[in-house]
């Protein structure tokens, strides 16, 4: 992701959205007529903000204070800019650990959306690893676990209805990262009812606007979009280009803004999940949930620079 640095005001570490407040556009369209977009969870009606945070590879660090200091920035940012949801999994290495010990601070937890995964195959080791996530994670509750790349689906939906009905978890949900596997998340959300579906889907893979995405808008499933700039694939198909002058009627600063209000501008979308150990990325990202969002010309403007 170095390429991103060319795209964005560089800041220091401790950067919040306090010290950008100025860049921040009027907004007439989110929920109290300014701060950050929301879009309703179907199954309840609740609101959730449009830009949270994962964690693949980004919090795969140590549980040392130096370690921790960046990705605490990182959430703090999050949550000081009207944003709540973190998104982690057992296997994303120590980063469901580290997502815990940082929720565990400055009493981040009861400010956060937590979503994790459940990856195994069999009830048993199935509930094992997800009580291994309720202890890592340092929660009693967890608000969404999702069936990770539909593995042992039907089993593991099972118990997390029954975790849901106990009112351990809040949410259930079935996540995938391809676009390989879209008629499989499609057959499953025709036989299993969940409340969210995570996939990939961007500017530069576009696949899920076919069926899923519509899909999920008839059905009152929320969705979770990962991979949003193509493990920073998409950032090299801009290098060294600058901001075309119809950036600014979105009200977007860098090409990440761009690339993640196309993805909001999808009706069906509800949250984006970009992963990042940088605050300053943070809070790049969550201008993304400002302002104006593309219209149908202006996401074939940006379909055009990436094609």
């Amino acid at each position: 992701m170095h390429t991103r640095r060319r795209f964005i005001q560089h800041s220091t570490a401790a950067a919040t959205l306090a010290a950008l407040a100025p860049l921040l556009p009027t907004l007439s369209w989110a929920a109290d007529g300014s701060g950050l977009l929301r879009r309703k969870i179907p199954s309840t009606g609740e609101e959730l903000p449009v830009i949270g945070l994962g964690t693949s590879r980004t919090f795969d660090v140590s549980l040392d204070p130096n370690d921790l200091a960046p990705l605490l920035e990182v959430v703090r940012t999050l949550a000081n800019g009207g944003a709540t949801l973190v998104d982690t999994a057992p296997s994303y290495g120590n980063a469901e650990r580290v997502t815990g010990a940082l929720a565990a601070q400055d009493d981040l937890r009861a400010r956060l959306f937590l979503a994790s995964k459940v990856s195994s195959t069999g009830r048993e080791a199935g509930l094992r690893q997800i009580e291994a996530s309720f202890k890592d994670l340092k929660t009693d509750k967890i608000d969404l676990i999702q069936v990770h790349n539909l593995q042992d689906t039907s089993t593991q939906l099972a118990l997390l209805r029954e975790l849901k009905e106990q009112g351990r978890i809040r949410y259930i949900g079935i996540t995938h990262y391809i676009d390989s596997a879209h008629d499989d998340l499609l057959r499953a959300l025709a036989k299993d009812k969940v409340d969210f579906v995570q996939l990939n889907y961007s500017v530069g893979a576009r696949n899920a606007e076919k069926r899923l995405l519509p899909f999920c808008a008839d059905h009152g499933i929320a969705t979770l979009i990962n991979r949003p700039f193509q493990r920073g694939e998409l950032f090299a198909k801009v290098k060294d280009k600058p901001l075309p002058g119809w950036a600014q009627e979105l009200g977007a600063t860098s090409w990440a803004q761009v690339m993640l209000k196309f993805i909001l501008a999808h009706p069906a979308v509800t949250a984006v999940i970009p992963a990042t150990s940088k605050p300053r990325y943070m809070t790049d990202n969550l201008l993304a949930g400002h302002g104006q969002l593309p219209d149908a010309r202006q996401r074939e403007r940006i379909i055009e620079v990436f094609a």
